[in-house]
């Protein structure tokens, strides 16, 4: 039946061979679905979720009870003391601005401790020129690389004995770099080193494509805040838009006056009918996430096997839902993200091409054919036409889409 799909019994087989080396991965990825599901189905009742929580606020949204309940919700999963999740967020990096505004000030410095941030911060902290920057306010940025795929742990211990930091940021996923994404372990293990030399310090932890992908989250391991999109793993490709940023009260409480005003804070901000697709993304994230997991480790089977590098490998440990293929060619990682885009369900027959992006330098070529616009939790593929030319997949809302579009994407590569 697949055949007259127009993908190839070369194409079926070798799906197949690697589905079944793959059985006991997607074992362990259905047991933390399971885990996590229970989690949010407790917290659903803990909150006692009813119809009435769907209702819609306009203007201010003042006393808005949906709004108060998924909060509260997103407290409880992800282990914080306290929550704000809103729409008015427009995206994960809205959200990180938004907690460097909050927590920094003049002459305070941003210290990341796992290399440069994500591309769309550069002009965010100033590392490219901005009159709006953190820099132009003049807060400082310094940044101390990943060494070996882990912390620097010398440099970072020197740096915080010697100079005085306000706020550590980590980003556990790669973003467009080279490096691995970074798991709780070392996450948990560097925030005890730097909390024994300065437990004033502020670590905030970018979570983004992380959630749910393990049992627990950084919360958990000591970060103070952490921040992460709904058009990514918690959204559940449901949520439209929005975010979320989670942790200590008095930090969140600082936020929320950065998003909204000073004095008015998380008591104002109409949700307009967006209540019942956050809860309904929350309640079907766990599942996605694991076929997003569970696509992700079909893919590193079925591209190494044809001999191209990727990372993670289908059996390493999964810290968030990305995985990347390196092509070192520029025309096979265009071939292949239209593969992806062919194998969606929207704009199936369009033909990307690399092109400028805002907050990008390197032209990007991307597949998201998805129901909401750049939803990377949707079956997505993308990457900036710069050496070594690396495909970054991750999504699906279920894993049989998730195995469809990897077949389209493999035809690209196996017969043009």
């Amino acid at each position: 039946m697949i055949n007259t799909l127009g993908i190839s019994e070369e194409t079926v087989n070798l799906i197949t061979k690697c589905e079944n080396d793959c059985r006991e991965e997607f074992s362990k990825i259905e047991e933390a679905c399971d885990y996590n599901s229970l989690k949010v189905l407790t917290s659903f009742h803990k909150n006692k979720v009813t119809e009435s929580c769907f209702n819609s606020t306009t203007g201010y949204g003042y006393n808005d009870l949906g709004r108060e309940t998924i909060e509260n919700i997103f407290k409880d999963i992800l282990g914080a003391e306290d929550a704000l999740v809103r729409s008015q967020f427009i995206s994960g990096s809205h959200a990180l601005t938004v907690c460097f505004f909050a927590l920094l000030r003049p002459n305070d410095t941003l210290l990341s401790i796992s290399g440069k941030p994500y591309d769309t911060l550069d002009e965010v902290i100033g590392i490219k020129d901005n009159p709006s920057s953190l820099k132009s306010f003049g807060i400082h940025y310094e940044q101390i690389d990943l060494k070996d795929n882990d912390f620097d742990y010398e440099k970072i211990k020197d740096f915080l004995t010697n100079h005085k930091v306000k706020v550590i940021e980590i980003q556990r996923s790669k973003g467009y770099s080279t490096r691995k994404s970074i798991s709780l372990e070392k996450v948990g293990k560097v925030i005890k080193m730097m909390k024994e030399i300065n437990n004033d310090i502020i670590v905030m932890v970018d979570n983004c494509y992380c959630e749910f992908v393990s049992s627990s989250e950084p919360t958990s391991v000591g970060a103070d805040i952490i921040v992460g999109s709904l058009i990514k793993n918690l959204g559940g490709g449901i949520a439209p838009n929005g975010a979320y940023i989670a942790g200590r009260h008095d930090l969140v409480e600082l936020c929320a006056e950065r998003l909204t005003l000073p004095g008015e804070g998380r008591e104002v901000g109409p949700t307009l009918g967006i209540n019942k697709q956050i809860l309904q993304g929350i309640y079907m994230a766990p599942s996605v996430v694991a076929a997003s997991l569970k696509t992700a480790v079909l893919t590193s089977r079925v591209l190494e096997s044809l001999g191209y590098e990727v990372e993670p490998k289908y059996n390493d440990e999964r810290v968030d839902i990305v995985q990347n293929i390196v092509w070192k060619d520029p025309n096979k990682l265009i071939e292949f993200t239209r593969g992806v885009q062919e194998g969606s369900a929207i704009d199936s027959n369009a033909v990307v091409e690399p092109g400028d992006m805002p907050g990008y330098e390197d032209k990007i070529i991307m597949a998201s054919g998805s129901f909401t616009q750049g939803s990377s939790i949707e079956l997505s593929c993308d990457g900036p036409i710069r050496e070594p030319y690396i495909a970054y997949m991750q999504g699906s809302l279920t894993y049989s889409y998730g195995k469809l579009g990897l077949m389209k994407a493999v035809e690209k590569i196996i017969h043009e």
